[in-house]
């Protein structure tokens, strides 16, 4: 995980002491499958987010390979648990509002992976058994170098280009046909050579082909070079720069990126008459297609093994960064035969290779406390290039991690970036430790404040006992200006330290109603000049900084929740409530059992949140808020403009309703004014029955509970008006 924090005991919903995790936790939480299901669909759509969406994962490649497998063993056990909407049911991705949306021809699958050569030949193995392979008739495969790019299909129309769209969520993409007719090696109009083989020649005939669009490390790095020079932050990696250079609004900023693309699928092949994918590839370079050079048609796994072992031999002279190689049934028939699981093609697998790994020396272990008062020791070591990128600390969780591990100060350590991302320190060199290399232990009092720190039974945390830590408070002031929070930009590490040092700010509402200008312009930063003058924040800095403050009123309660740092609520957890609530007081208002029922949310989280709207202190943190002018309400939310004739009531939905889904029935009432459960009770006033209704049925029934059909919401819904409760 890329969090420095680990799961651990809340100080019971205190402002000052809850967790607002940037990712929901990977931890098993329940033995219960329904829960720890819906835990894993809530995880694996918030990393696809991060990934696909942002640019910017912050777990693993084979940590979200191990939660979607999880996922699928609980599945395959429980298939009353499998929802239409869980991650393996569906293509992994996302698809921005930035563009206008594009259906593609056909669906763009995801591809399963195989993480060493055991799953390679497991998979091989499967392959050739279900074709019926023999001594005498081998099945071919085609190999080919798995591209560390952003999906792309590209339409053509009678040999003429038509429009280009990313893979979006496999089934929908957006709209960059502007910026993909500014790279260089994607034809505007197909070549006759290529034509020739399409029915007609071509007239008429609409082919949607497939690919990679990526960022050569060249441009990557001349990107980089002139982004530190203009002061602006560098991308993490070419990936990255190549997403972020296709997805510019102006077309002339992705052309200055030098994008180039590599194309290897199309999505019917039926129109050009090939039989095979080694066929495809030569008639995509008749077509005048950017089709990569390294590809070999095997016969057998020793032929795949020794294409995969020169491919990772030789990925650091390529000019681009692969991360594996793509191993395909060549024959189309073939792949026919063998068909689709619900997101990914049986005939091709994706061998992933293993982190690039680099040596360097571990200089020290400092110990880092996080906003929760969770205690993170973090290793410092000598800067070196892993993946692109200079690396030069690494978050190594916790003390047991570090004792599995056996790091030590002054040894030769290894590290890697894990799914070429994040940085992660694998282990020492043991030939290399120096002589009297002392064993690390967590510090018995806090860094930061010299309070006692405890590690409750049964976690793997140590965390800082005292509400009043300095370095608890600074955390969360840095979250709470945080860009995926309120956003304030100047409000960084080092200057809401030394604000929290002055007690200029101690909670974050301060930020609003306490904070000044003229205080914040004398404010010490900590550096002297040449002639040993005080250096302080000065007016115009100050003066922009307040300004960032006065803006971010308007941000929204999205971002408000997730800012506060209410345990478990990353950003997906706070847009998801703010979406279905609109305002802070409708949040206030809902149960355990509301919340829970929410798409993603799920009894712990609701169990959080409803904590830590019990404390009086965060109540009076958030009314603040609210006075000094911060938006409490979620634009385009809740439709608060509507007359809130159902307030006051509570109304159940159970069964598969035909007009509507149970969410956007729900979302409906909301909008009215009514609570919608998940639960019946006896203060339930409606119950809403679709076909299959089950238990809560039952339940209302008994219970003497008005059961309304869907006609009857309909009426309610279009009126405003309920009926009388039974």
């Amino acid at each position: 995980m890329a969090t420095g924090e680990t799961d651990g005991m809340p100080l019971q919903g205190s402002l000052f002491g809850d967790e607002g995790d940037v990712a929901p936790s990977a931890e098993k939480t329940s033995i219960d499958p329904a829960t720890r299901a819906a835990e894993l669909r809530h995880l694996l759509d918030y990393h696809a987010y991060r990934y696909y969406a942002l640019d910017a994962p912050e777990v693993t490649d084979a940590e979200f390979d191990r939660m979607l497998r999880e996922l699928q063993d609980i599945e395959a056990l429980h298939p009353e648990l499998v929802t239409p909407d869980s991650y393996t049911q569906r293509v992994g991705g996302f698809v921005s509002r930035q563009f206008e949306p594009v259906t593609h021809a056909r669906r763009m699958y995801s591809i399963d992976d195989a993480m060493d050569l055991d799953e390679l030949d497991a998979w091989l193995a499967r392959t050739d058994e279900a074709l019926g392979a023999g001594a005498s008739s081998p099945v071919a495969y085609t190999c080919e170098l798995k591209i560390d790019g952003l999906g792309v299909a590209v339409t053509y129309q009678s040999g003429g280009f038509v429009r280009a769209a990313t893979r979006g969520d496999g089934t929908t993409g957006e709209d960059v046909s502007a910026n993909v007719r500014t790279i260089r090696d994607v034809p505007m109009h197909l070549k006759p050579m290529g034509l020739s083989k399409v029915d007609d020649k071509g007239l008429g005939v609409s082919l949607e082909v497939r690919g990679e669009v990526y960022m050569p490390k060249h441009s990557f790095v001349r990107l980089n070079e002139e982004a530190d020079a203009a002061g602006n932050q560098p991308f993490a990696n070419p990936r990255n720069a190549a997403a972020g250079s296709l997805r510019q609004k102006d077309p002339k900023v992705t052309a200055a990126r030098d994008l180039e693309t590599f194309i290897y699928a199309v999505a019917d092949s039926a129109p050009l008459h090939l039989s095979s994918q080694w066929e495809f590839l030569a008639w995509l370079r008749d077509c005048g297609f950017n089709v990569n050079p390294n590809v070999a048609r095997c016969m057998s796994a020793h032929e795949v093994h020794d294409f995969c072992e020169r491919a990772l031999a030789n990925r650091d002279a390529l000019d681009y960064d692969i991360d594996g190689v793509v191993v395909k049934v060549d024959s189309f028939a073939s792949q026919d035969a063998l068909g689709f699981t619900a997101r990914a093609p049986r005939w091709s697998i994706a061998f992933k290779f293993p982190p690039e790994e680099r040596r360097t020396v571990l200089r020290d272990i400092r110990i880092q406390v996080g906003r929760t008062g969770v205690l993170t020791p973090v290793a410092e070591f000598d800067p070196v290039v892993v993946a692109g990128s200079t690396i030069a600390r690494a978050t190594l969780h916790n003390e047991d991690e570090v004792w599995r591990k056996d790091v030590r100060v002054g040894d030769t350590i290894v590290v890697h970036k894990a799914g070429d991302v994040i940085p992660e320190v694998v282990g020492h060199v043991p030939e290399l430790r120096p002589e009297g290399a002392p064993e690390f232990h967590m510090p018995a009092t806090c860094p930061s404040c010299g309070s006692p720190v405890v590690r409750e039974e049964g976690e793997v945390a140590y965390r800082c006992v005292s509400i009043d830590c300095p370095a608890q408070a600074t955390e969360r002031l840095i979250h709470w200006a945080s860009r995926k929070a309120m956003d304030i930009d100047g409000l960084g590490d080092e200057i809401v330290g030394h604000m929290v040092d002055a007690d200029l700010v101690t909670d974050v509402a301060d930020y609003y109603d306490k904070l000044d200008e003229d205080s914040l312009a004398e404010l010490d930063t900590g550096r002297t000049s040449v002639a040993g003058e005080t250096i302080t924040v000065g007016e115009t800095i100050a003066r922009k900084v307040c300004e960032q403050i006065e803006d971010s009123k308007s941000r929204g309660l999205s971002r408000v929740l997730f800012g506060l740092g209410i345990r478990h609520v990353g950003s997906s957890v706070a847009a998801a409530l703010a979406k279905h609530y609109g305002s802070f007081s409708a949040l206030q208002q809902a149960d355990e059992d509301d919340i829970a029922g929410i798409d993603g949310v799920g009894p712990k989280i609701a169990q959080s949140v409803v904590e830590f709207l019990s404390v009086p202190e965060n109540l009076a943190v958030i009314e603040r808020l609210r006075e000094a002018g911060v938006s409490l309400e979620e634009e385009g939310a809740g439709d608060q403009a509507r007359p809130q004739t159902l307030a006051g009531l509570t109304f159940v939905l159970t069964g598969s309703l035909e007009r509507h889904t149970r969410d956007e029935a729900g979302d409906a009432l909301r909008a009215l004014g009514a609570k919608v459960s998940g639960s019946v009770s006896k203060k339930t006033s409606f119950v809403v029955a679709g076909a299959s209704a089950g238990s809560k049925l039952t339940k209302a029934e008994s219970l003497g509970v008005r059961v309304l059909d869907e006609g009857e919401l309909d009426r309610i819904l279009e009126t405003g008006e309920a009926p009388a409760a039974e």
